[in-house]
């Protein structure tokens, strides 16, 4: 492998981790405020950030209807 497929596969790996952090804090109820700063954070710890954010799970799920009725399946 060169360096330039190398450097390609590292930044496609970083961009992947970022993008799945934003998704899951998506779902999660944040201020505007706080889901910029988590963003952030997720975004300058490349390697880390993203999988720490969802460790740490900031905010409150937004519950969308499904376990609304009780049951645990």
């Amino acid at each position: 492998m060169s360096v330039e497929t190398l450097r390609m596969i590292l930044f496609f790996y970083l961009l992947a981790s970022f993008l799945l952090a934003i998704f899951y804090l998506r779902d999660r109820n944040l201020s505007f405020g706080e889901y910029s700063l988590w963003g952030l954070f997720a975004l300058l710890l490349p390697v880390l950030g993203p999988f720490i954010v969802i460790l740490l799970r900031p905010g409150k799920r937004i519950d969308k209807g499904k376990q609304a009725s009780g049951h645990v399946r």
